[in-house]
């Protein structure tokens, strides 16, 4: 299932994209490279890559506006590449639809680890589901789930979400009413010890109430803030 995923590495710095396709070719990925955010953005526009290794300083084009750009027209998982003492800009890198980042300077190994982790989250639903006997949809009063498809519907509108805002909505509504802390969410959705900032869930929840919002404002508020301890998924019963 992971081997031969087609891979875009981002960086401007030519030793890190030499380094990190070695390795990944060793684990039989197809690798592509480019050098700047207006070739990545371009390449990813024109063809369909399983994962982007985006860096975010860039010159030309950052990462955050490659990731912004691409977001209006594909849900591709992105793992966002930062040095240290950019934690704004990976916060923000969240905001506009990163599913995950590295920090600079990285070992080779955590790479690996990070896209197969994110390829496995992503072709688990349609791997499993497509075995099924019967179709496997989640209904509820404003929001249909249809892991067949991985396609989430608001009021009969679909809605279009990255990888990582699917998975949160999947896990959360898997569970309806039962309330999550953000460590257990990290760790649940994100299928691996996460060393990062728990502002990482926040952002991931806004971004998939604000798609759900311009759907349907019913739906968005199903996704619930229980303040102090972390989020639950609410099924009225009406």
């Amino acid at each position: 299932m992971e081997t031969n995923a087609r891979i875009l590495v981002v960086d401007d710095e030519d030793r890190i994209r030499r380094l990190i396709r070695m390795y990944l070719e060793r684990e039989d990925f197809i690798v592509e490279e480019a050098e700047n955010g207006s070739e990545a953005l371009e390449s990813a526009l024109n063809n369909d890559y399983d994962v982007i290794l985006l860096d975010i300083m860039m010159p030309e084009m950052d990462g955050i506006e490659v990731c912004q750009e691409l977001r209006k027209e594909k849900a591709t998982p992105i793992i966002m590449l930062t040095a240290k003492g950019e934690e704004a800009n990976r916060v923000q890198g969240f905001e506009v639809g990163a599913d995950d980042y590295i920090v600079k300077p990285f070992s080779p190994r955590e790479v690996i680890l990070r896209v197969k982790a994110l390829l496995r989250r992503v072709s688990t639903s349609s791997f499993n589901e497509a075995n099924s006997a019967t179709r496997d949809i989640l209904v509820f009063p404003h929001i249909a789930i249809d892991h067949d498809a991985h396609r989430v519907t608001a009021d009969g509108v679909e809605v279009s979400l990255t990888p990582k805002e699917y998975e949160l909505l999947c896990f959360l509504a898997k569970s309806p009413d039962k309330v999550f802390n953000r460590e257990h969410l990290l760790k649940e959705v994100w299928q691996y010890e996460f060393f990062g900032d728990l502002r990482t869930v926040d952002t991931h929840v806004k971004r998939l109430r604000e798609k759900l919002n311009n759907v349907s404002k019913a739906a968005a508020k199903m996704i619930v803030t229980v303040w102090g301890v972390g989020y639950k998924f609410e099924v009225d019963d009406e």
